[in-house]
């Protein structure tokens, strides 16, 4: 198998092996970045001068005897609404399109101090508002397993550059679905964490309740790898929970015997395509031959997901990207007549449709004489939601559901259907409302396209999660989807 195609932990061996370098690796990655990029588009920046000098940083401490981490000289991109001092920070939007951050996001701090390469800052829907990556301001993303479709959003250029071999590992973000749905399109592996067990200090902010940052990765290992670095306190985020953080790869056992898994019969139902509850299906009967005891169980109060995620999360979007006005960063419009005109301008002309429609949607529910009837009645469905959580994990260990009703779309097919858009995430959004961690694994292909398995867990149970996805990725083949896309549907 190429290099880019390989897993980190694999690479990792090598590198300890001295069988390969840091270089060589970089070089393999950026040389199917030049290859394929232009059909797939996941990059916004990239930092090829950047990564070269790590990796030489990264092989020079290797030649003089020091134990490397567990992803040192590994490529990883960052979706790009997450700080990088230096480096161009745009979230795919027009009004940040110049914007360089002065300093590190947590989590690229601690990529830094475990010599991770960055490889660059991959495309998303414009400040993570989209299922498709067909928002950004800049261009689309094409999902590699058929250019024609979509690689999901809003974090679709971390996933796709994943799938392509265009990085090893990526961070994304998740605040509905963000992260699950892309890595169900593209064939990867993707985890939401819990509310607060990863920082958000210096990740722009959509939905401030909502947001998570969490790892795309080819395998289950490899995620487990990235949590360890990226999970874990932070003073400089007020949401951050302090907790004992393990050792993410210490529950890749492979042995899921005895556990209790629901799977809720609302994911299940109508609007989910036939041939992917059939997936969802083997994949139950899956875990029932490995010693799980499922069973079916209810969230009944799943249907109020949508309309309530759709007032909370775009009322936090309205009151976060308010400070978008021209003045202090990022685009301003030329000769306005007064301030507001410079107001009124600068931001006409620097968001984008969806944005524009989520700022007016969540400035409308915190009106006066709206506020009652509209966002405190969503914050009481979300309550109602989390609270089907929290009996349901009294008798389950885990749940487990499709991402997403559909394999990738085609480009264009939703655009114009905003509701129909907002369905793909039906099964994600109430996740993020629980505050909970899920993660999507591949489970299968329909029509050549692959499938995605969810399993949520408890309240920083990501270590329980990572066990079952573990066990199912190792009895079933699926750790090697990045392989057979290799071998039987490489970008064209």
């Amino acid at each position: 198998m190429e290099l880019y195609y390989m897993t980190a932990h694999r690479l990792h061996e090598m590198l300890v092996k001295k069988e390969i370098t840091a270089e060589e690796i970089t070089r393999a990655v950026f040389g199917r970045i030049d290859a394929v990029e232009d059909k797939i588009r996941a990059y916004v920046t990239l930092t090829r001068e950047l990564a070269e000098q790590k990796a030489r940083e990264v092989d020079k401490a290797i030649a003089d005897g020091e134990t490397i981490p567990p992803l040192a000289g590994i490529p990883v991109a960052i979706k790009d609404n997450m700080c990088t001092k230096g480096v161009r920070t745009t979230c795919s939007s027009k009004i940040l399109y110049n914007f360089v951050p002065p300093y590190d996001a947590t989590v690229i701090k601690r990529l830094r101090e475990n010599s991770v390469v960055m490889t660059g800052k991959t495309n998303l829907d414009e400040f993570a508002m989209g299922s498709s990556t067909e928002n950004s301001a800049f261009f689309p993303t094409c999902n590699p397993w058929d250019t024609s479709r979509v690689p999901g959003g809003s974090s679709g250029g971390s996933a796709a550059a994943v799938a392509a071999g265009e990085t090893i590992l990526a961070l994304g973000s998740d605040t509905g679905g963000s992260i699950r749905q892309p890595a169900a399109y593209c064939g990867v592996v993707g985890l939401k964490p819990t509310y607060g067990a990863v920082s958000r200090y210096g990740l722009v902010a959509f939905a401030s309740s909502l947001d998570q940052i969490g790892p795309l990765a080819r395998d289950v290992t490899d995620c487990a790898l990235l949590c360890n670095i990226i999970c874990g306190h932070d003073p400089m985020d007020s949401t951050s929970v302090p907790y004992d953080k393990p050792d993410y790869t210490s529950f890749l056992t492979g042995d899921v015997k005895g556990m209790r898994i629901g799977v809720p019969r609302e994911y299940m139902g109508e609007g989910v395509e036939p041939a992917v509850r059939e997936v969802i299906r083997e994949a139950v009967k899956v875990f029932a031959g490995m010693g799980a005891e499922v069973e079916e169980t209810s969230l009944p109060h799943s249907e109020y997901a949508l309309p309530a995620y759709y007032l909370i999360a775009p009322a936090e979007a309205s009151s976060n990207l308010a400070r978008y006005d021209g003045v202090r960063y990022g685009h301003r419009a030329e000769n306005p007549a007064d301030v507001v005109d410079m107001f009124m301008k600068t931001r006409s002309e620097g968001f984008g449709p969806e944005v524009k429609r989520r700022i007016m949607l969540g400035t409308y529910a915190l009106s006066a004489g709206y506020y009652d009837a509209y966002y405190n009645k969503a914050l009481k469905a979300r309550t109602l939601i989390k609270g089907d959580f929290d009996r349901a994990f009294e008798k389950y260990d885990l749940l487990l559901s499709p991402v997403a009703p559909g394999t990738a779309f085609k480009r264009g097919e939703k655009m114009d259907d905003p509701l129909q858009m907002y369905m793909v995430d039906i099964c994600t959004f109430s996740i993020n409302m629980a505050g909970i961690p899920a993660i999507s694994i591949p489970a299968g292909f329909v029509d050549n396209l692959p499938v995605g398995l969810q399993l949520m867990g408890k309240p920083f149970g990501e270590g329980d999660i990572l066990r079952a996805a573990y066990a199912f990725e190792q009895n079933t083949g699926f750790m090697n989807v990045p392989d057979l896309h290799h071998q039987r549907m490489s970008p064209k």
